[in-house]
């Protein structure tokens, strides 16, 4: 087998201004091969085990794909359903108890930007369904409300646990895996990267 060419010293510099310290070969090769996903629109789910830099990767395929708006980060795991509903969608006035004025949802404000949800496997039913209609359709209702509203969001979404048995038990919907699991990307485990250890040894030292 033929050895890997030596990465590109400006594309580490730029893995390294994304927070991203890594000098190892397969997680360098697996950064290499997001800068073409990067610069499409495709939904991407990165899959990795909790810790290993799956929103530090998000970020940095943000920053690649140049996108007008900015990043926009929620974790499906910190919400209650109904809190996670009007964070994602917003809610017009009077939707209910407290909805005193309209609010604009994180959806609207990931507008022409990209849309980072960590721990997807943690979604809701009722909010897969929400999410595969912005997907499907590149709109989405605010809760309480009847219009609805233009979405132009590049959607990566994260987690650690295995998608395909969610769906087999019924906790994740087919579709939306399918809609979700076009461009497929693995972070590998520290240990898996043991050239690694030294390199961040020395950061966080020098912090």
């Amino acid at each position: 087998l033929k050895e890997k060419p030596d990465p590109d010293p400006a594309f580490v510099e730029d893995i390294f201004k994304a927070g991203l310290l890594t000098a190892d070969p397969f997680m360098l090769d697996v950064l290499g091969k997001t800068q073409t996903a990067a610069k499409t629109k495709a939904p991407l789910l990165i899959l990795g085990e909790t810790g290993t830099g799956k929103e530090l990767v998000a970020k940095y395929i943000h920053a690649v794909g140049q996108r007008e708006g900015e990043l926009v980060a929620v974790n499906c795991a910190q919400f209650s359903p109904e809190t996670l509903k009007d964070e994602l969608f917003g809610h017009v006035k009077g939707a209910f108890t407290g909805a005193n004025k309209d609010k604009e949802g994180l959806v609207a404000v990931a507008e022409k930007g990209t849309l980072f949800f960590d721990e997807i496997g943690d979604m809701p039913s009722d909010l897969q369904t929400r999410l595969l209609r912005v997907l499907s359709n590149g709109e989405f209702y605010r809760v309480g409300g009847h219009s609805p509203i233009k979405a132009d969001i590049r959607l990566i979404a994260a987690t650690h646990q295995d998608l395909e048995s969610r769906v087999n038990d019924g906790l994740f919907r087919e579709d939306l895996f399918h809609r979700l699991n076009v461009i497929r990307i693995h972070v590998p485990p520290l240990r898996q990267r043991k050239t690694d250890i030294p390199l961040l040894a020395e950061h966080y030292l020098a912090q």
